[in-house]
């Protein structure tokens, strides 16, 4: 095991992508508890730096936004899930869609979750929130697990087809 080093490791929430970008490791890091960055490296162990990308825009993700895990490479892009923490501190999970060549240009986002606590889902260890640690694609399909308010875990799917239609250009 290697530690990670640069002004970028020191923080959580990074999210490696899956494969090398311009012969350079990427990541989607929130380095300011706000907004997420891309961050590049070289060796894998090194980063520092990073390009602001993803700032909360939507209600649902006004206090701070994170990444939910690995980007996942589809044909039309990088689908990056984020969460979004709004009013009374309620934790959504939405979408971003990345340019697949250059993943700092944002091409569509959630201007509404995908998944947020229902109201019987409110209640529990830590109230209204839906978390993830990632998502995977399974043929034409993204198979999401979730948590629920730390009591308890769920999942959705939902067709690519159907949630790129979700996100505003």
């Amino acid at each position: 095991m290697t530690p990670l080093k640069g002004a970028a490791a020191r923080n959580k929430g990074m999210a490696l992508f899956p494969r090398k970008i311009d012969d350079r490791y990427a990541m989607i890091g929130r380095q300011d508890n706000e907004n997420l960055y891309l961050i590049y490296s070289d060796d894998l162990y090194t980063w520092d730096g990073g390009e602001l990308i993803l700032r909360p825009k939507f209600p649902w993700e006004f206090v701070q936004m994170g990444n939910c895990g690995s980007p996942i490479e589809l044909d039309e892009g990088w689908l990056l899930l984020t969460h979004g923490v709004g009013p009374v501190r309620r934790y959504a999970i939405g979408a971003a869609l990345l340019d697949k060549k250059d993943p700092s240009k944002v091409l569509a986002r959630s201007k509404e979750p995908l998944v947020r606590p229902e109201p019987s889902e409110r209640e529990g260890y830590v109230p209204n929130v839906v978390y993830t640690c990632g998502a995977m694609r399974h043929n034409d399909q993204i198979v999401l697990p979730y948590a629920v308010c730390d009591t308890f875990s769920n999942f959705s799917t939902i067709k690519i087809s159907d949630l790129l239609k979700t996100l505003d250009g």
